[in-house]
């Protein structure tokens, strides 16, 4: 079994507001206060209270940072999860943030996942502002807080022992908000540019409110697998994770559904895996044929494009490419540099690959490859074709050749 969870994030989504739902949901707070002790910070203290958001029982987390200990409050705090203490703003080198994680001694996938979130806002804050990744100053994604949450939200994923990460579309305001930057659009650019960069849903909500934040969608599109509906699980706990403003008409929660990924119904054994699906219009024969190799060799178990109709009649192909956990970021961007799609959908699958063994048959010097599984050899087509123009003989007489010396070594 496979633990997952899944963050509906119908109302925003913020770093602090994936922490309490996930505490709700069961994880480790004294897991979460032992990472952060491991980074040595020190002025601040944490509390989880219980709260209501328009009706919904939900967890919040209330952080409190001393003044002098940093001068720069959460990104997560703005507008939409204010704080009623008001800080300075401080300049951390993005740098600096990843060699005090590195520093802590905190368990690997904890900081390996925090440092990963905090390369990506790294990277983006670069790409805005024409620098260098190592030395672009954070702002309220370099804040004490910020920190904290980041690395709290990596912390109670492993106490939950999460291995498969999803979510909901996400959801952003419009207008302006107020930031270190002065006055920008909403969704600030960060958080367009994580949104743009993981092929992310957004869901429009009319207010000026910034309902999402860079840590919180950075923390999504770092760690999560895909953005989409909640997948096929057994659900063993759930969790509401409040921002601290309590409009009226709709809970400002973050709901987390954690459970075991399911068979689906086809029986068990089933191992998980994406369908990651991309439409093209533009894109030539010989491409798409590129294309197809180029997924398979980065870890794709398999690929392959079927013709569609597109608006106003165009034809045009759908890219699709089944993949694991392990290559799923490669396969993405694969797709997205060989076709040169605007955008990438993906889905969680499960699948029931059958018992085989490789082995190889030899004809008249040449070898070739074939699959031995229940009743059935599967020869590999590019070696059977070299044997055949080699030898000068029809391709069919190979192949059928190769079939008996297989089955002759699966008995």
């Amino acid at each position: 079994m496979t633990r997952a969870v899944w963050f509906n994030c119908c109302a925003g989504v913020a770093g602090d507001m994936l922490l309490a739902s996930l505490i709700d949901a069961g994880a480790d707070r004294l897991a979460v206060m032992d990472a952060w002790g491991a980074l040595g910070i020190d002025g601040f203290a944490a509390t989880w209270e219980r709260v209501q958001r328009c009706g919904v029982s939900s967890l919040w987390t209330n952080l409190a940072i001393d003044d002098h200990a940093d001068s720069h409050s959460s990104d997560d705090r703005d507008h939409d999860h204010d704080h009623d203490h008001d800080h300075d703003h401080a300049h951390r080198p993005a740098g600096d943030v990843i060699a005090l994680i590195e520093a802590a001694d905190l368990p690997g996938p904890v900081g390996e996942h925090a440092v990963a979130v905090y390369r990506r806002l790294a990277a983006v804050e670069g790409a805005i502002h024409s620098k260098d990744p190592n030395d672009v100053e954070l702002h309220e994604v370099g804040a004490i807080d910020s920190i904290l949450d980041v690395v709290g939200v990596c912390a109670a994923l492993h106490s939950l022992g999460i291995e498969h990460i999803t979510y909901s579309p996400i959801a952003v305001g419009h207008g302006t908000v107020e930031t270190a930057h002065g006055t920008l659009p909403n969704p600030v650019p960060a958080v367009s540019h994580l949104l743009a960069g993981a092929a992310a849903s957004t869901v429009g909500i009319d207010t000026t409110m910034e309902l999402s934040t860079p840590t919180g969608v950075a923390l999504l599109t770092v760690l999560g697998k895909a953005c989409g509906p909640m997948p096929s699980l057994t659900v063993t706990s759930t969790g509401f994770g409040a921002g601290t403003a309590d409009p009226p008409g709709r809970p400002n929660v973050v709901q987390a559904i954690v459970g075991d990924v399911t068979t689906g119904g086809g029986g068990a054994g089933g191992r998980p895996c994406h369908l990651v699906e991309a439409n093209v219009d533009d894109v030539t024969g010989e491409v798409l044929a590129h294309t197809i190799a180029s997924l398979i060799a980065v870890g794709a178990y398999d690929a392959w494009a079927t013709p569609i109709v597109m608006k106003k009649g165009r034809p045009a192909h759908t890219v699709h490419a089944l993949c694991d956990d392990s290559s799923f970021d490669s396969v993405r961007r694969v797709m997205v540099d060989e076709t040169g799609t605007l955008g990438v959908r993906a889905s969680a699958l499960q699948r029931w690959p059958q018992q085989r063994h490789d082995a190889t048959v030899e004809i008249e010097g040449h070898t070739i490859r074939v699959k031995l599984g229940a009743g059935r050899v599967k020869v590999e087509h590019d070696d059977a074709r070299a044997a055949a123009q080699a030898l000068g003989r029809p391709l069919r007489n190979v192949i059928s050749l190769a079939e008996q010396l297989g089955r002759a070594l699966a008995n």
